[in-house]
């Protein structure tokens, strides 16, 4: 494996696990969000060799025997997508903040959110969304 090469792209190129995306390639946008043992990170970041026995999630693995997961189901009922760039980038990082504690309340939601950029729905949808799953989430997520 190549020094330099980025999680991102290894996830991308060599994994073909093209659902994390890139962006802005300096960790400001939010599009190539995956976890990395249990906590969000940015892909584009990181070097792939730096991952080497931890446990990596990324967007794919999300929905169950091709069934959408809560959070998931919670943004197509929500409309929280529409090109759907930034898509899997949201829903990682919602994840990870999920598995931490239910959001039940509006500034929870956006500070979650905060941390991705969306050009296309205007955010009140995301929000909604997270509110949602939030909602129905009785304990973190797991």
């Amino acid at each position: 494996m190549e020094d330099r090469l980025t999680l991102a792209d290894f996830l991308r190129e060599r994994l073909r696990l093209t659902g994390t995306h890139l962006g802005c390639e300096h960790g400001v946008c939010g599009a190539c969000t995956v976890i990395v043992d249990g906590a969000a990170a940015r892909s584009c970041l990181m070097l792939a060799a730096q991952i080497d026995g931890c446990t990596i999630e990324t967007v794919e693995g999300l929905a169950r025997d091709g069934e959408l997961n809560p959070l998931q189901t919670s943004f197509k009922d929500n409309h929280a997508l529409q090109c759907g760039f930034c898509t899997s980038g949201f829903l990682m990082s919602v994840t990870a903040a999920l598995r931490e504690e239910p959001i039940r309340d509006e500034t929870r939601a956006r500070e979650v959110l905060s941390g991705n950029i969306c050009r296309c729905t205007g955010y009140q949808g995301l929000v909604q969304a997270v509110l949602d799953a939030g909602a129905e989430a009785k304990a973190p997520l797991r």
